[in-house]
């Protein structure tokens, strides 16, 4: 499906990689917040919206009958760094959770606001679906 990019020498990164190449259908979605189907933000926490940000995530691959192994890189807007920082443990068991052994180029970046008020994350995902045989 793809190959994980790994330079000679280089160490392997944690829960993400440096770079992959891929070739199939793109499918791209939108910034996803963590929001419900009605667009409310049940979960006023990092985690709680992360955990809905992801599943509102794979619903629209799921669309392109992308899975998360089809997943080759996210970016991840957050509010607030250190509240990221301080619940690495329980954003990894979200992952986990929600995406499994899936590992693609992932940048996070801190920003001042969403436009959505309330949204303590945005996720905009890359997924490549190999072409059929």
């Amino acid at each position: 499906m793809h190959r994980i990019l790994q330079p000679e020498g280089w160490p392997r990164p944690k829960g993400y990689a440096n770079g992959i190449a891929a070739e199939g259908t793109l499918v791209f979605t939108a910034g996803v917040v963590g929001w419900n189907e009605n667009e409310e933000f049940v979960a006023k926490d990092l985690c709680g919206q992360l955990e809905q940000a992801l599943s509102n995530t794979l619903a629209i691959l799921a669309e392109a009958d992308a899975t998360p192994a089809h997943i080759v890189r996210m970016t991840w807007y957050v509010t607030d760094k250190q509240e990221y920082v301080d619940n690495r443990a329980a954003i990894g068991g979200i992952w986990r959770r929600k995406l499994g052994s899936v590992f693609p180029c992932i940048a996070c970046v801190q920003v001042i606001a969403l436009v959505e008020d309330e949204a303590r994350i945005e996720i905009e995902t890359t997924a490549v679906v190999p072409a059929l045989p």
